[in-house]
């Protein structure tokens, strides 16, 4: 068995999901990202399958200098971006994660994505050594 990576860099707030939420988006704003996408799972499993699901919101961040330069070392860039970060309750508490951007583009195994994920996980890591 081989030890992997984590791919993700995760904190426990103690916050309500939706506090957590808007602390989450306004961090990743500072740090020059914004939301694309945001899919609130709970209502989406409640609206397609009629079942009851936790608070669990994946927000689709991008910040657009970095995923311009992206492109343009890589048109298949767009398969890792945006960047992923889920907010979710659990025991009374928001679980926050965000995807590791290096860990993400090395899937594509193109070395010239590499500075830009480098720049991309300095600027993730401090949103989530932000969060309190």
């Amino acid at each position: 068995m081989t030890t992997r990576e984590p791919i993700a860099f995760r904190k426990t707030l103690e916050l309500p999901h939706a506090q957590a939420l808007e602390r989450v988006i306004a961090a990743l704003r500072e740090e020059g990202f914004g939301v694309l996408t945001s899919v609130d799972v709970r209502k989406t499993m409640k609206e397609r399958m009629n079942a009851d699901f936790r608070a669990y919101t994946i927000i689709g961040a991008c910040n657009p200098p970095l995923s311009q330069r992206a492109f343009h070392e890589n048109l298949e860039a767009g398969l890792v971006l945006p960047c992923n970060v889920i907010v979710y309750e659990k025991d009374g508490r928001a679980e926050v994660a965000i995807a590791d951007p290096i860990v993400m583009m090395g899937t594509l195994n193109d070395p010239g994505l590499d500075s830009v994920a480098r720049e991309a996980k300095a600027k993730l890591e401090r949103v989530i050594q932000g969060l309190s």
